[in-house]
């Protein structure tokens, strides 16, 4: 049966996305270092010495047509920034989830994150045809909540006692979506914000 995620390249003007793979441990664990991620507890940030399970479990998602995780690069000096992947996916509905994203610490607000979510949007509506895309955070994730708000996603609900953590914590999990018939709004603005980035 044909694959609906096939890996490709999102190059953007900064930044570089492409295929995650087993190369990449020793770049993806010094960018999870940088600002020590895995300490913030409601993250998906593996430990140094989990990056390279970490990337096992990514790839089989990837062979199992449910995930395509991406690596981060600066685009300039082709530093390994972090990573993040599309997963989730349902191929039969077009929907799929952005998730699994982390950046280092000193990538963090300089605008990194809005260019890859226009990257993976722009790749998700108009090349796989979604009808919605989805990103899920931890609820004390605030951070990430008013980031995910910001590039114009709507929240759809909080699902409560979603899971267990490796620590035995219940996560409420708040969802957010974009939908097809939203995405040239979206993309308008996103291209406004970029661009005063880039320029001012």
């Amino acid at each position: 049966m044909e694959k609906w995620l096939n890996k490709v390249i999102l190059e953007g003007n900064s930044v570089i996305l492409e295929p995650l793979s087993e190369s990449h441990e020793k770049g993806l664990a010094a960018a999870v270092s940088d600002g020590n991620l895995w300490e913030l507890w409601f993250t998906s940030a593996p430990k140094p010495e989990n990056v390279s399970a970490y990337i096992q479990k990514a790839l089989q998602e990837y062979e199992n047509d449910i995930s395509l995780p991406f690596l981060v690069k600066n685009k300039n000096t082709l530093q390994i920034i972090g990573t993040t992947r599309y997963t989730n996916a349902t191929p039969a509905h077009k929907r799929l989830e952005i998730g699994y994203t982390w950046y280092a610490k000193s990538f963090q607000r300089t605008g990194v994150n809005t260019e890859c979510k226009y990257l993976l949007l722009q790749y998700a509506f108009e090349h796989l045809h979604c009808i919605a895309v989805e990103f899920r955070t931890h609820f004390h994730n605030f951070d990430s909540r008013a980031a995910i708000a910001r590039l114009g996603a709507k929240q759809d609900g909080i699902l409560r006692n979603h899971s267990i953590d490796s620590t035995g914590c219940l996560r409420d999990t708040v969802v957010f979506s974009i939908i097809n018939n939203e995405w040239q709004t979206v993309k308008k603005s996103l291209e406004y914000r970029m661009r005063k980035s880039y320029y001012t």
